[in-house]
Order: C-alpha cells, then structure tokens, then sequence
C-alpha cells in the first residue's frame, strides 16, 4: 500500500484541466443549440457501428457522455436503431463480415443522413488496410461526410467531426 501511496505523490495530477466556465462557452453551446434544432428541428439521435475496430475508438466515443465533455447537454444523444438515427459514427476498418450489415444499416437511415468516419482504421484502412478479410477504409462501402482521424482520437476531435457534419448540413 505505501508503494502505490509513494507512486501516486511522485507521478501527481494527470488529469485535462477543468474548462472555464464562462459566457462566451455557454453562447457558442448556445447557438450549436440553436443550428442543431434549425438542421433537424429535434435533438441529434447518433447511431455508433463498430465495422471491426480494436475498441480504441469506443472508449474515446464513451467519454463523450460523460460529465465533463456532456454531448447530450448540446442536444446529440445514441440511440439503438438506425431507424431513429440521424448520423452514423463508424469505427474501425470495415471487415468483410460486417460489409452488409453496414450497407444495410445505412439504407436503414433516414434522410437527411451524415456519415462520420472515425480513428485511422475508418478513414484510411489503418494497419489493416484492405486485404481478404477487410474492405478498408469506411467510404469504400458507404459514402462519408467527415473523416476524423487519430489512433484513437481524442473526444474533442470526435465531437469536432460531428459538429462539422451538422454544420455542413446547414
């Protein structure tokens, strides 16, 4: 116990700094409130699809519910069915198995709809690449609006891709 107790003094706070609460940040939530509600008349519902991914990208896209970057509290919630989906987030390369059930998935979708690509295997294949048990990258089974990439990508870029989807439906 006071080898753990030691290590945590030594290493220290290794947490992001708490954002600063102040008028301009509830302004600009503000008014991604007001141009989401203009876009869909409605809260953004997200489908998430995980196409085969190592889960690098899920952990980054669970942290976006969470209190400190609070995504519903801007009007974007997950939902179960692509039938009540917006937007689709997509991870990982896309494996052979799993190429219908996406294809699928997206015609499930009602208009309007946004794709978002998400970490390095969803945008460009990755390590992966393309090879007999995987068609690569996202946009060679269905086309993509907003490519976000990193291994895995932080939250705030996630939430960046996906605003940038909204907003590109304006």
């Amino acid at each position: 116990m006071y080898q753990i107790l030691k290590q945590i003094l030594k290493t220290g706070i290794k947490t992001e700094p708490h954002p600063v609460a102040d008028d301009t940040l509830r302004t600009e939530v503000q008014g991604l409130q007001a141009d989401i509600l203009r876009v869909f008349g409605q809260a953004i519902s997200i489908r998430h699809v995980d196409a085969g991914s190592c889960n690098g990208c899920e952990l980054e896209i669970h942290a976006l519910n969470n209190p400190y970057y609070n995504i519903e509290g801007l009007g974007i919630k997950f939902t179960a069915s692509p039938r009540h989906a917006d937007m689709l987030l997509v991870t990982g390369p896309v494996a052979k198995h799993m190429e219908v059930a996406l294809k699928r998935t997206y015609d499930a979708t009602p208009e309007p709809k946004f794709v978002v690509a998400i970490g390095d295997c969803g945008c460009t294949g990755g390590i992966f690449g393309e090879s007999y048990a995987s068609c690569g990258r996202v946009s060679n089974v269905i086309p993509v609006d907003v490519a976000v990439p990193g291994c895995p990508p932080t939250p705030i870029a996630i939430m960046q891709g996906i605003l940038a989807a909204i907003s590109g439906g304006k």
